[in-house]
Formats: C-alpha cells, structure tokens, sequence
C-alpha cells in the first residue's frame, strides 16, 4: 500500500521540490539523465503489475525525463509519452467501476485522486515540452528555408509531433467526461485541476499553425476538450477572460476561436458564453482599443466571424456593441456593421417577418447607409462590400432600391480609390440582380411608363365619379320616398282589414338590429307596405329595445310611425345588412342590389391596385434606369484613374451595362479600346476580356448566324469612328487572330460580303473590307492569299467609281506587308510587288481617271493609294511620277480648254482680266493635294525603305567579305579588329548611308528637273496670293502641300520659314492654321535648329480663338515639350491657360500635358515663377479667379520640401516688385496653396518686410493666415510657438501697418530679446531696385541682410545674393499681331540648349 500524502498541482515545477504543509507530495531526487532509461522500464514493470496506481512512487522518474527534456534521447521521449497515453488510458478504463463503488475506501479514494493528478499533470506537461520543441523547431526551419522540413522534423523526433496531439487530447478528453468529482471532497473539483487540463489546450492554439488546414483535427479536439470543460466544470468565466486575453495578442487566433465558440453555443447550449465575450468587448475603453490596435483587429475579426457563423445567438448582444460606431476605432465599426449585415442576410431576411424583426431590420440596413458616409475610407468602403453581398443574396427590400444606388452613385466620387472601386462593383451587382428588367433602356421605358400612368389616372377619375354617382344623402332619399311611403301607411292604418299583404314574422332568433336592417332593405326596395306591416310587428315584439321602445303619447299613430320609419332608414350603414332569417313571401326571389354592387366595386378596386402596383415597378425601374445612366457618365471618366485594379472594374461594368441594353454603354465601350495600348498587362487583357465577352460569344442557331451578328457588332463601332478607334479595334482584332479566337466562318462571311456574294448595302461591304484589312494584320495571308480578288473587287472600272471602298481596299492590302524600317538583323529583302502589277495599274489609273472629277472623296483615296504604292511596288517613284505627270497634263488640257473657249468668247472685249484662262479650283487643289503626298511618300521611301536596304545590303556585303578573307588577313590589323569591336564601322557606314539619303533629299528632290520641282512655283505662287485664291479648300491643301515640300529639304524649309509662320498667324481660315500648326510641330522634330527661332509663334497659338486651333497647338506642344524639342520657357503659360479652356477636352489636354510634365525632375518648378509673373501681368495675364484654379493645379505638382522653401522665399520676394494690388493678391493665394513647412515659415520670416506692408489688404492677410493654419494642424508643440508669434505679427500689421509691428517689437525688446529682433536695415546702401529691362517686374532683388534668427535655428553667415533672373527674362516679347517682315524674321540660328545653364542657376 502506498504512503498516504496529497498531490498538491504546482504552479511551477520547481514548487515540487520543495516541501509544503502536512503530507504534501515532494520530489525527492531529480535523477541523472544516465539513469533515466532503466528508472522508465522499472515504471513500465510496476505499471504491469500494480496499474495506474504505480505511478504514486514512480513520479520522480517521470520528474525527472521532464526536467532533462532538452538533453534526453528522443527515443525516450516518444517512449515515455506512448507509455503515459497507455497509463492514462488505462486508469480512464477503470475509473468508472472505482467510482460506483460504494464500499471505496477514503484512503482508496485519495490513491486515485493522487494518482489521477499525477498522470494528468505528467500527461500534459509532456504535451507542453513536446509543444514547445517543435515550436522552436519550425522557427529553425523557417529560417532555413520551408523546403524539406516535414523529413528533418520526422528525422529529428522520429515521429511527427503534429499527429500525436490528438491523441493525447481525446485521452484527456474521455477522462474529463467521467464522474471524477466524486474523487474530491465534498464532489467539488479543485479550481487548479480543471486550469491544468484548459491550460494546455490554450497553450496549443497559441502556435500560429494551429490555424492551418492540416491541423483540424487538433482544432476540433481542443475545442472539444473546452467544451467537456465549460458544460461540467464552470469553466465559462475563466474562459472568456481567457479568450479576451489571446484575441488582444495572437493575430491568427479571431477564426479559430469564433468557430469554437459558435460550436459551444450550438452543440453544447452554452449560448450565454457568446453574450459573456460580446459584453467584455463591448465594456473595452476607447482609449484601450485605439492603443491596443492589435487587439482592436482581433476583437473586430472575431466578431465578423462570429456573426456569419452564430448570427441569431449574436443579435441578442448587439446592443452592447452599439456603442463603438460612434467611437474612433474603425475596425471595431466594421465589425459591428458586418454583423449587422450577416444578420439582415441569414436571420431577418425574407416577407414573412414579424413586425419588431421588420423593424429591427430596417434600424440595421439605416445605421449601414449612414455608414456609406462614415469619415474613414476603409468604413465606407466596407459598408459598399456588405451591401454588395446583400444584393446579391436578394435581401434587400425593393423599397430601399432607389437608397442604396444613389449612395452607390455618390460615393463615386470618392477621394479614396477603394471605395470607388466598390461603389462601381455595387452598382454592377445592382445589375445583375435587378428586379425589373434585363433591359434597362430609360427612352424604352418612358413611354410604357406614360402610356400606364394616364390610364391609372382615368381609372381614378372613373372611380371618383361612380363612387360620387352611388353616395346619395340618407336625407334626400327620405324626403323623395315620405310622400307615397304617407299615402300608404295612411290606408294601412285606416283599413287594415283589406290589407291582403300576408304579415311579416319575426323569428324568435331575430334581434332588434337584424330587424332593423330588414326594414331598411325594404324601405330601399319601396316594399312600404311589407315595412309597415314588419314595423308593427317588431313595436309589439321588441317593446323594451330601441327605437322600438321610444313612443311618445301625445303624437298620432301616422306621425309615430313615420318617425320610427325615418329613424330606421336613415341610421349608421352598418345596420343595412339585413337578416337572412324568414322573409316576407314573395321577397325570397328579388335580387338585393347592395349585395350585388359590393362584387363589382371589389373587383375595380383589385384593378386599380394592379394599375398602381404596375405604374410603381414602371417608375422604379424608369428611377433605376436613369441611376445607371448618371453612374456611366461618372464612372467613364474613371476609366483612365492611374490604378489597374479601379480600371478593371470600370471595363467590367461597361461589359455588364453593354449586355444589359443600356444605350450609354457603347460610349463607354469605344471609350475603353485606347486602353489596348495600356502598358500594364492586367488593363491590356481586361480590355481584350471584355471585347471576348461582348463580341466574340454572340447568340446563334449556327456558326453562320453567330459569325453574322459578330460582323454586324463590330461594324456598329465602325460607324463614325476616328481614325484612333480604328487602330484600337485593328489591335484587338490582330490579337484574337493571332490566338485563333475568331472562327472560319467569320473570314468566310466577310468575304462573301467584300464580293457581292450575298447581298449587302454599300456601307457594309466597306465595313468588310475594313475588317478584313484589320484582321491582316494579325495573320497577312487573309489578304495576301486573295490579292488579285481583293484588285478586282474594289478597285475595278466602274462609274461611278466607289472611292470609299477603294480607300479600305487599300488599307487591307498594306496589311499585308511591315510597314515598318527593316532592321539590320533581317536577311531576307522587304516584300514588294513589280511595277507592272496589277494593283499598281489599277491605282494609277483610278488616280488620274478621279482627278478630274470633283469626288471629296478622291482625296484621302488618292492619298492612301501613294502611301500603298511607295510601301509594295517596285520602283514606286516611277508610278508616282506617271500619277504626277497624268494629272498635270489633264490639268493643262483643262487649261487649254479654257484658254480656247474664252479667246472665241472674248476676242472683242477689252478688259484683259477676262482674258486670263482660269482654272476650275478642285483641279488645282488635288493637283497641289497630289504632289504634296508624293513629296512625303517619297522622303519616308528614303528616309525608311532605302535606307534600311542600304543598310541591308552592306551588312550582307561584309558578312561575305568576312567569310572570304583569308584567316590570315583577319589578324593583321588590330586597329581594325578594335574599331568592329567598338562597333565604329558600322556607325560609320550608317552615317555615310544617312549623308546621302540627305544629300538627295537637300540637293535632288526639289532641284533641276526632277517632277517634284516643277510643282514648287504653282504652290509658292498659291500660297503667297490668298486673296486671288482664296477658296477655303484650296487653301487649305496648298498650305498642306508646302508643309510636306518643307520637310523634304532644309534650304527649301529654311526659305519657306517666314511664309509658313505668317500664314499659320494670319490665315483667317481656323483650317489653314491648323493644318499648318501640325506641319511646324514636325518641321520642329526635323530641323529643330530652323525651326527654334520661331518657337514664341508656335505658343501663340494656344491663345487662338478658333477651339480647333487650340486643340491642335495643344497637342502639338505637348509631343514637342514632352519630347524635349522644343525650348521651355515662360511661354508655357500659354499652356497653363487651356487649363480653365472652355471646351473640356482642351482642358484635358493640358492637365495630361503638367501631368506628363511634373514626371520630368524639375521641370514645373522651374518654371513656376515666370508663369505666375505672366498670368498676373495686369496686361496680358488673366482675370483672379482663372487665376486661381489654374494656380491650384500647378502648385498640386509641389511636393518636395526644398522646392516649397525656395518657392516660398522666391514668391515673398516678388513682392517688392508687384505692382498693382491684384498682383499682391496673386502672389498671397499662391504662397497659400504651397504645401508649407517649418522651414518655408522660417523663409517666410526671413522675408517679412517684403510682404508686412502689403497686409492691410484683406485678401493678402487671409491668405496668409490661411497658409499657417494648415501648418498648425500638424505643428508640433514648440513649432506652433513660432506660428503663434507669426500670426502675432500678421495681425499686427494687418490692423496698423508697418508701425504696428514695430511696437510689437518695441513691447517685446525690453528684457528679453524676441528670436526675430533685427538689425536696422541697410536697403537704401544696396544695388538700387531698378532694371536695365523693360521687364523688370520679372526680376526678383536682392533681399534684405538681417540678424533675424527663429528659435532653435543657428545663426548663418549670410552670404551674398545674386540677382534672381528667369528664363523668360531673356527675350523680349514678340509683337505677334503685326505683319512678318523681312527685317523682322529671326537670322540667328539657335542651338536647342541654349539658355539651360543660366535657366538651372536661376
């Protein structure tokens, strides 16, 4: 028998081993780890004979493997824990039976428990070692790296720890479920058993892979275990003090213990345990939660969890929750508003709820919406996400539509791109699960909608009026019927023997009212005699009921009868149902009229309600409908946002409105395809997604009839598409070819329609060709295979001839070949077609047939019938000079003509004028038109394809050279072998190559007797006399015409200069100067050094008053500035102007332009003063408010801090300089807008006696109040001393000046000297103020010198300052408006980086 002693559980080991109170259990030897082997098999004999109990004198030994656990073998580990699971295992089995024993011992009993305590503590305190190594190993194998670590934990333990756990766990868990408190005293289990056996478990979740997938099973078994724990061992306080604690600290644990205790509540009842953790949450400090905001995201994790998993038991507590959505923490407001909405989805959703549940609802679905504009970004965004899911699960009252989209619409036009993003993705869900219609066009809608609502008012106005026909005065009627009803009640009363009538009997049921009622009937159906007779019948009846009972002795029978009748009839309606008791006979077969109304007024009021019900859905989904109209013009604007993932779900939704009908879609559908050029992929393929979706999946019987719509789709966004829409849909056409994406029948159908095969209208066989060209693109032999069928058809002889289908034919045959220059690395020669081609023989021909008809569109025929001749043919300055030489002789036939009729017209008369043979105007100008085009073509044929062969052609050359060289020649020269190294040769040859495409395009072209040249007077000529030819188009064509000529030579270009820039000012044609505006921007690309001279004309342009104008010198100088060809200076707030330009995508335009421009280093900051100085010119600048915005955009672009200072300093000096007030008000609004910081407020005390006299002006002092007011908001303590003391001094000179601040120093100066005392000023001994320029408000003077030091600032030795000149201060203005001279045309050359040194020192 062992010693009797209690086990006492230890908080800590060590407490084992030192002794306690009377008959406590020590340890009394901690055995050597060499002994340990032979101790654990001498425990496994004495469990084999004694069982559980042996563990009473063998606990040492186990004591002891856990106090060496690091420094044992692992074999006995995995040895000693198998064995303990067996001694648990087996004292479980036989606990039972001990504990129904009734004769059981108190020694007995204090064994087991003893034992008991023992092997359970032994049990989990292994758990824990084994817990805690593996623990320490997963961190080693992170760090070394995941790969392999599941074998070298197996081969460090030789069993893998993960899959034991459980085990150990149910043991303990079959345990825990038996009766073992009839072990203790009294049947009370001690508080630090069941905290022994909880605490493990707590302990496992603690490791962050408990959460995985793969550790399940050991999830739900200690979730068991604590379940065991709280339904039989009061375990439920501990616990949610327990799971408080490890929400606060344990960022994995928020769904692991939310499904634990969803089980509890669900499994084992313990609802009370849900409210128990809510109502802790609930009781958490605001100032905890926003400390603690790890645990802040746990407790608002755990709670979202809870709710979607217990949403019932949960709704019970919510109002404890209430609290924190108006507290500052968001998480715990998402949480709180998350669970009201798995609340709304999975408890209170449906018709059939009750009223309070209704009610409850609808408070929740109001607190969501008002959270929509909650004041942090992640909130609202939240709310959009719940309600996206409540959308989709159709949860949301019908009522609450029109609500929830026009928040979803607001909210679009929120600052923070994710509540954006999820506004756009609630609006599309609003689509794909809206109840009214799949087609949700407004203009379908408003008519059903009119159509509905005028008959529901008729059927109103035909209610009032029947209900006005049937309602007739009780009154009325009496006095209608009193006369007859006199006459027969007096022959009743005066022969009632006659009366043959048969008497009315009243039924012994009968009461009073039911009598009454029958009376009335009859008195309606003018039965007055059966009346009278029921009458005297129910007075002698009901003597004691009224009005039966009410008789007045002095008035006559007559009199009495007729009151009582008259009381009846005209008493409550309520009393008109008769009885259905025994009538009079002869009644039971007449029909009642009341009864047979009531049918028919209910069915016209079921009729009405339907109308209603109707007109409501129409007008609901009309509201919708126009919703989603509003949310397309705003959401399109989106679609260029610089976040992929806003983009993404702007196409998305475009592809959803698109199937959905609505019209608007197709804008937003064209308005994506620029994004195919998209650099980043995610948008590039959401745009090729979205034009599968709509155009590549259509709704067909056959492959024909799928390919049919497919063509007839992609043809409706041909329809007055632009020349960049076109390219985008050849892109995306290209690509699916080139995956295989668009089917055999589609190519097949296109050719039948090309051909005429099957009927189709001209417009659609042009269409089909266009496709056809665009899908060449991607696979060439399309067309390339039916080349000569594709001549025949579209440009075959016929009149009249279709130029527009011809225009398309050619563009699919370009198709057909690269256009682009051949790279060096090619081998194979470029495709070309010979000369004697057909193709070619029908252009030329088509050409000079159209030329001397007046056909508009012969012009861009003609125009892509050179480009096509130039890329293919062989030789093609040949064809083209034929085309050249053809026009120009039916032009001088015509001219001969002309000259031949009038001389027979005109041989009498005098007046020479009328002599002159004129030329019909459209000859001249395709004649011009024609030679322009060849000029063009024939400089990129050069410039590109010869060159390219050139190039090609000598690289064969030496590679051949190279491989015919003796082996011996090819060391002989180092020099030479270092040069092909360097890759000198090469660039050699390639400028020889360009030196002489430039000598025949400078020297050749437009000299002696080449075609080209024999054009040049007739279009100088033309162009020099725009009052003789002064037809528009004409204009238009020879100014074109002459920018072409100029980029082929630079003498020619250099000596066509002055007349090109004098046209593009003078011109009153907006046509002329526009077209002439794009030929300058590519002479600037060419020859930047003629062109550069000119540069303040290109900006002028910019103020053009024709919008087209604008538009194209906006575009213009854009590429130009962008792309560094041009000079920046000051003239760039030409460009600022188009900021506030009329038209809005002019002013797009230029936001792009500072957008693009604020990526290149300094660029706006450099330029900023000389803007400013310019827009607020009071002679040429712009009005104040302009100003404003345009100033609020520019200075968005200021971000650095080095740049803010020194802008600070440079604008609070121009104040020396302005001179009108307007400008003081200019310079202040700027200074406010500037993102201030510290140092640019000590700049601005620097340089207070620049601006202090100018703060009288209220505008000025406002602004810079309002400038250190955003300051203050993120000053730091001793930073908004300096503010105080700023402020101090702006309000001082603001109410009195200059001298007020001077007292304000004067007040502060006595004991103590102020960080901005200073020095008397010495400005009268510097440099004069005054400028040798005309400019001189563009020059900022030297400051002041002062001793002024801030606080904590040390003092500098000041240095001394230059003068402050920009770079727009280094050419005068040019007089724009006056006529171009000689004289006055610009001979000096300038180079393109002239000006950048002095521009970076200022």
């Amino acid at each position: 028998m062992p010693p009797q002693y209690e086990f006492h559980l230890p908080l800590s080991p060590e407490e084992l081993l030192k002794s306690g109170g009377v008959n406590q259990y020590v340890v009394q030897e901690v055995l050597s780890i060499k002994h340990l082997p032979s101790q654990l098999r001498a425990f496994q004999a004495a469990f084999r004979t004694q069982g559980p109990l042996a563990m009473l004198e063998h606990f040492d030994t186990i004591y002891s493997i856990l106090h060496h656990f690091r420094s044992i073998d692992p074999g006995l580990k995995e040895d000693t824990l198998e064995f303990l699971i067996k001694v648990v295992s087996r004292h479980s089995q036989e606990l039972p039976a001990i504990l129904d024993d009734a004769t059981l011992s108190v020694s007995d009993r204090n064994a087991h428990l003893n034992a008991l305590k023992m092997n359970c503590y032994a049990l989990i305190r292994l758990l824990e070692s084994f817990e805690t190594m593996t623990s320490q190993k997963s961190l080693i194998d992170l760090d070394m790296g995941g790969k392999g670590k599941k074998a070298r934990t197996k081969a460090t333990h030789g069993f893998d720890w993960e899959e034991e756990r459980q085990p150990v766990l149910q043991l303990l868990t079959q345990l825990l479920q038996l009766d073992i408190r009839h072990l203790w005293n009294h049947s009370v289990i001690e508080e630090e058993f069941v905290s022994l056996v909880t605490g493990c478990c707590y302990r496992l979740l603690e490791n962050p892979t408990i959460s995985h997938q793969k550790n399940r099973p050991t999830r739900e078994a200690i979730t068991h275990l604590l379940g065991v724990a709280l339904t039989r061992y009061n375990h439920m306080l501990s616990a949610t003090v327990k799971i408080i604690q490890m929400l606060q600290h344990f960022e994995h644990l928020p769904s692991v213990l939310a499904a634990a205790v969803s089980l509890w509540a669900t499994n084992d009842g313990m609802k009370s345990i849900v409210g128990e953790i809510v109502r802790e949450i609930g009781q958490k400090c605001p100032q905890e939660l926003s400390r603690d905001t790890a645990g802040a995201k746990g407790f608002a994790a755990f709670l979202t969890d809870l709710a979607e998993q217990v949403p019932a038991i949960l709704m019970s507590s919510m109002c404890i929750l209430l609290d924190h959505l108006d507290r500052e923490n968001y998480m715990m407001r998402n949480a709180v508003l998350a669970a009201m909405a798995e609340m709304v989805l999975q408890v209170l959703n449906g018709d059939q709820l009750e009223e309070a549940a209704r009610e409850t609802r609808d408070q929740f679905l109001d607190t969501l919406q008002a959270h929509g504009h909650d004041v942090n970004s992640f909130v609202r965004s939240r709310v959009l996400q719940l309600f996206i899911r409540i959308v989709q699960q159709k949860a949301l009252p019908l009522t609450r539509f029109q609500a929830v989209v026009d928040l979803a619409v607001g909210r679009l036009a929120d600052k923070s791109v994710l509540v954006c993003k999820n506004a756009i993705q609630l609006l599309a869900s609003f689509l794909a699960n809206n109840p009214f219609s799949c087609k949700l066009s407004d203009t379908d809608l408003a008519g059903p909608l009119q159509k509905e609502i005028q008959k529901l008012q008729e059927m109103r106005a035909q209610r009032r009026t029947a209900a006005a026909s049937a309602v007739l005065d009780p009154e009325e009627e009496w006095e209608a019927m009193q006369p007859e009803l006199k006459s027969t009640l007096q022959q009743l009363l005066k022969h009632p023997q006659e009366e043959e009538v048969m008497p009315q009997q009243i039924a012994e049921t009968e009461t009073a009212e039911e009598v009454k009622g029958h009376i009335r009937q009859l008195l309606v159906k003018a039965s007055y005699k059966q009346a009278i007779i029921l009458t005297q019948e129910a007075t002698s009846h009901f003597q004691e009921s009224e009005p039966f009972s009410h008789t007045d002795p002095g008035e006559s029978e007559e009199i009495r009868f007729l009151n009582l009748l008259g009381i009846i009839f005209k008493g409550p309606a309520a009393s008109t149902q008769g009885s259905h008791g025994n009538m009079v006979p002869g009644q039971t077969d007449r029909k009642d009229t009341p009864s047979v109304s009531e049918p028919e007024g209910s069915c016209r009021n079921d009729e009405l309600v339907k109308q209603e019900m109707l007109v409501q859905y129409l007008q609901d989904a009309y509201s919708f409908s126009q919703k989603i109209s509003e949310a397309i013009g705003i959401i399109s604007k989106m679609m260029y946002e610089n976040t992929t993932t806003v983009v993404q779900e702007v196409i998305e939704f475009f592809v959803m409105v698109f199937q959905f009908g609505v019209p608007q879609a197709l804008f937003g559908v064209r308005r994506m395809l620029p994004l195919i050029w998209s650099k980043e992929p995610g948008v590039r393929e959401a745009v090729l997604n979205a034009y599968r979706q709509l155009y590549l999946n259509p709704k067909g019987d056959s492959a024909r009839a799928k390919a049919q719509a497919l063509i007839q789709n992609l043809s409706l966004l041909l329809v007055d598409s632009s020349v960049g829409t076109i390219q985008c849909l050849e892109e995306i056409l290209c690509e699916f070819v080139q995956k295989n994406e668009l089917k055999p029948a589609v190519t097949q159908l296109l050719w039948e329609q090309a051909t005429e095969k099957v009927p189709c209208s001209p417009l659609e066989r042009c269409s089909s060709v266009m496709l056809l060209g665009m899908m060449a693109r991607g696979k060439p032999e399309i067309v390339g295979s039916n080349l000569d069928t594709l001549v025949s058809v579209g440009l075959a002889e016929k009149f009249p001839q279709d130029y527009r289908l011809a225009q398309q034919v050619c563009l699919a045959i370009a198709n057909i070949s690269d256009r682009r220059k051949p790279s060096l690395g090619k081998r194979h020669p470029p495709f070309r077609l010979p000369q004697e081609h057909r193709l070619f023989e029908r252009l030329r021909e088509m050409v000079i047939k159209g030329f001397a008809h007046p056909d508009p569109l012969w012009i861009p025929f003609k125009e892509v019938a050179v480009a096509l001749t130039y890329q293919l043919a062989e030789g093609p300055e040949v064809i083209c000079a034929q085309m050249l030489q053809g026009c120009a002789k039916q032009a001088l036939e015509k001219l001969e003509e002309k000259s031949t009729t009038q001389e027979e017209k005109g041989a009498t008369q005098e007046d020479p004028k009328e002599t002159v043979p004129m030329l019909p105007t459209f000859l001249l100008m395709n004649l011009l038109s024609l030679a322009g085009d060849v000029a063009l073509q024939q400089l990129v044929h050069l410039e590109q394809a010869v060159s390219g062969e050139l190039g090609r052609r000598r690289v064969l050359r030496e590679e051949q050279e190279h491989k015919t060289k003796d082996p011996k020649e090819k060391n002989t020269s180092s020099d030479t072998a270092m040069e092909e190294e360097l890759g000198l040769v090469g660039a050699t040859a390639d400028d020889t190559e360009a030196e002489l495409i430039r000598g025949i395009c400078e020297m050749e072209l437009l000299e002696g007797k080449q075609v080209l040249a024999a054009f040049v007077p007739l279009l100088l000529k033309v162009c020099n006399s725009p009052g003789l030819y002064s037809n528009p188009d004409l204009s238009a064509a020879a100014s074109l015409a002459l920018g072409k000529f100029c980029m082929v030579s630079s003498p020619f270009c250099d000596s066509q200069l002055r007349l090109l820039f004098t046209m593009l000012e003078k011109s009153s044609l907006p046509t002329v100067r526009s077209n002439l505006m794009v030929a300058t921007g590519d002479l600037a690309i060419r020859f930047p050094n003629l062109v550069d001279p000119w540069t303040p004309h290109l900006y002028a342009r910019l103020r053009d008053p024709a919008q087209q104008v604008r538009k194209t010198a906006g575009l213009v100088m854009t590429h130009l500035i962008l792309k560094d060809m041009v000079k920046v200076k000051g003239q760039v707030s030409e460009m600022a102007v188009l900021l506030i330009d009329p038209v809005p995508q002019i002013a797009a335009l230029a936001k792009n332009f500072f957008n693009e421009l604020s990526h290149k280093g300094n660029a706006i900051y450099n330029l900023l003063p000389d803007i400013i100085s310019r827009l607020s010119d009071p002679e040429g600048g712009v009005e104040e408010e302009p100003f404003h915005t345009i100033m609020r955009q520019l200075l968005s672009y200021i971000t650095k801090d080095k740049q803010t200072e020194s802008l600070v300093e440079k604008l609070c000096q121009r104040f020396r300089t302005a001179r009108t007030e307007r400008q003081y008000r200019d310079l202040a609004y700027c200074v406010s807008q500037l993102p201030l910081t510290e140092r640019g407020l000590r700049k601005m005390f620097d340089n207070f006696d620049c601006f202090g006299d100018k703060l009288t002006d209220e505008s000025v002092f406002n602004a810079f109040l309002s400038a250190v007011g955003k300051l203050r908001r993120g000053a730091k303590p001793e930073g908004k001393a300096v503010i105080d003391e700023f402020e101090q001094k702006l309000r001082a000179c603001h109410t009195r000046g200059m001298d007020g601040l001077e007292e304000l120093e004067t007040g502060q100066g006595g004991s103590q000297k102020t960080p901005s005392a200073k020095k008397p000023s010495t400005v009268s001994k510097q440099q004069p103020l005054t400028s040798g320029t005309s400019d001189s408000d563009f020059v900022t003077p030297e400051p002041r010198r002062t001793t002024r030091r801030l606080p904590n600032t040390h003092q500098r030795t000041s240095k001394k300052k230059v003068k402050v000149v920009f770079s727009s201060d280094e050419s005068s203005e040019e007089d724009l408006s006056a006529e171009m001279t000689e004289d006055e045309t610009p001979k000096k050359t300038t180079p393109i980086r002239r000006a950048s040194y002095r521009r970076h020192r200022s």
